[in-house]
């Protein structure tokens, strides 16, 4: 697995839009003053065509300059580190003009970005072996003040962060809109998690995955290696981390029961599972924890539930392909990341 050079300050960090820009409010407001709180932070910046652009159907621009954008930033050798600047609908659409090829092959860089971007995330570590972050993306770094997580995620790109803990509330309602556009995230909702089985867990492995609604898509296609990718690290064994944005309760079923019988889940540690936007709702009887454990029980591996992960903030960053251990004591979840596989092994035999 390829790890990225941490940033430090001094570094650029380019932005770019392969899904949703800053266009318009309160994503623009945001985005900006995200800008000026790293250059207050001591770092560069270089912002892409897209950054600002509207053209697009579900993502900021058509999926060649998208995609050419892409292969660019990556190429760029004064840019240290990728941000992107949104999720969206159509990001699939670009992965047709990005040369996986030449990514596996120029030096790796940190991409961050979730939702949408899971299309990039995902990819970066099935296809070229290089770790990438289900995080923030960038005009969430505008909002006054930083929220932990939004601390942690950018730490975690310095390195200065290699263990990640939920938070102890998250939002239910959101306060950030067009006049408010640099509005923190509002918590009132206590966390708790849902461990099945109900007992302390503790689980090891690389962490793969992102937003359901953009791995389903996925399967079959050419650009579906995970069997592949799975295999390849059949020793660290794979810890499945998941949530979903505009699925119900009956799609999230129906996402897994492919992502099963695509042979997705072989060698799997354990699944880990944010908050997903239909949280609380139920179909004909099915809530979102049946949706999820009444077909992944099977694999007789813990499963984690209503976790800090994705799109109901506040959001732990997480390193896709990373070795991680996990650890749920009580009502506390911790993700310790360690880019040296066999110190983190030799750490769990203690």
């Amino acid at each position: 697995m390829r790890i990225p050079k941490f940033i430090k300050e001094g570094d650029c960090l380019g932005f770019v839009a392969p899904s949703y820009g800053c266009n318009i409010e309160p994503y623009k407001s945001g985005f900006q003053n995200a800008l000026k709180k790293f250059s207050q932070k001591g770092f560069l910046t270089d912002i892409g065509e897209n950054c600002y652009a509207g053209e697009g159907i579900g993502i900021s621009n058509t999926p060649e300059k998208c995609g050419e954008e892409i292969n660019t930033y990556f190429s760029k050798k004064e840019v240290d580190a990728i941000l992107s600047c949104g999720g969206g609908e159509l990001m699939c659409e670009i992965l047709d003009y990005v040369d996986f090829e030449k990514l596996a092959k120029v030096e790796p860089k940190w991409y961050m970005g979730y939702s949408d971007n899971t299309n990039l995330t995902f990819l970066l570590t099935t296809l070229c072996d290089t770790a990438a972050v289900y995080g923030p993306c960038a005009p969430a770094f505008g909002m006054e003040p930083w929220h932990p997580a939004i601390s942690d995620a950018f730490e975690l790109l310095q390195g200065k962060k290699t263990e990640v803990t939920n938070y102890s509330f998250w939002e239910k309602e959101s306060k950030k809109d067009e006049e408010h556009p640099l509005e923190p995230y509002h918590v009132t909702e206590p966390f708790r998690v849902r461990c099945y089985p109900e007992k302390e867990i503790v689980m090891s492995g690389r962490l793969l995955g992102g937003c359901l609604d953009c791995l389903g898509r996925l399967v079959g296609t050419k650009y579906d290696r995970v069997k592949e990718f799975t295999k390849r690290y059949e020793k660290d064994g794979i810890l499945w981390y998941m949530e979903a944005c505009d699925l119900n309760v009956m799609d999230i079923r129906r996402a897994l029961w492919q992502l099963d019988h695509a042979g997705w889940f072989g060698n799997v540690r354990g699944f880990l599972f944010g908050r997903p936007l239909c949280h609380g709702e139920e179909m004909f009887g099915l809530d979102q924890y049946h949706a999820v454990t009444d077909l992944l029980k099977k694999y007789h591996v813990p499963i984690l539930m209503d976790l800090d992960i994705g799109h109901i903030p506040p959001m732990m960053p997480i390193v896709n392909g990373a070795a991680a251990v996990v650890e749920a004591r009580g009502n506390s979840v911790k993700i310790q990341y360690d880019f040296n596989y066999w110190r983190v092994k030799s750490s769990l035999k203690k």
